[in-house]
């Protein structure tokens, strides 16, 4: 679906990506992990059109996109949900919504779906939402212009560990849902457990790839992003986890 063919990218002149290629198939989950400033965030943004190409290609279900703007990637069915949440505070979460399926058809009954608490909250002020709730308000955003890919930058940035499992129980269920999603995250460990495949970014560069499952049990990203000498935990408990989490998912009450 998504081809990243060897691009570069960066500010003002300046390279950040070198050279980085990757794939994501439909109904996939693809993450970046990495450092802070290790260029995951750069991606993204190159990816939906906030940042232009200083070399390389992106391909989007056969179609070149790396000349098309912002607008013309939504279109294409490429939504971005950046980092820092950025819901609109002093608006509602009706006008949240509303302005994330834009002129497109409506996906509220799908979002609420997922979201119950939204349904209850129309009319609530998004400044009034807890950190949590806000990062749901702002994936609920996204979705509302039924993507056919979804990039989740940093979505578990300062949220407590029960909405991480929470988040990533989400993430894992807009992939039953058909949905790719290219997933930037620091918390690798989380990310590993649900993704399908991971690459590890390092000065923009992608310095390891493969399967999630076998990312996660690497003595050497353990050692370096899990914050052990080997890796301790495994997929399967990460997924029965976030399961019992997305059986329990009306998080209005977390």
């Amino acid at each position: 679906m998504l081809e990243v063919s060897g691009i570069s990218s960066g500010y003002g002149g300046d390279a950040v990506l070198h050279g980085v290629s990757l794939s994501v198939g439909a109904g996939q989950i693809v993450t970046l992990i990495g450092a802070n400033g290790a260029g995951k965030s750069t991606l993204a943004k190159s990816v939906s059109g906030l940042l232009g190409l200083m070399g390389g290609e992106i391909r989007f279900q056969g179609q070149r996109i790396d000349r098309l703007t912002t607008a013309e990637r939504l279109r294409l069915g490429i939504a971005h949900v950046p980092e820092g949440r950025q819901v609109f505070a002093g608006m509602t979460v009706a006008e949240n919504l509303a302005l994330g399926a834009g002129q497109g058809p409506s996906q509220l009954d799908f979002v609420c779906e997922l979201f119950p608490v939204l349904r209850q909250r129309m009319g609530a002020l998004a400044g009034n939402f807890s950190g949590g709730q806000q990062q749901m308000l702002a994936i609920a955003r996204g979705l509302m212009s039924s993507p056919k890919l979804i990039i989740l930058d940093e979505p578990s940035l300062g949220l407590s560990p029960l909405l991480v499992s929470e988040i990533f129980a989400l993430i894992a269920a807009l992939r039953a849902r058909g949905l790719a999603v290219l997933l930037a995250e620091q918390n690798a460990r989380a990310a590993l457990a649900i993704a399908d495949q991971g690459h590890v970014i390092e000065n923009g560069r992608v310095t390891l790839a493969g399967p999630a499952a076998e990312l996660l049990h690497s003595p050497e990203i353990a050692a370096r992003y899990l914050g052990v000498g080997e890796a301790t935990a495994t997929s399967d408990t990460q997924t029965r986890h976030m399961a019992a989490q997305l059986r329990r998912f009306a998080w209005g009450e977390a």
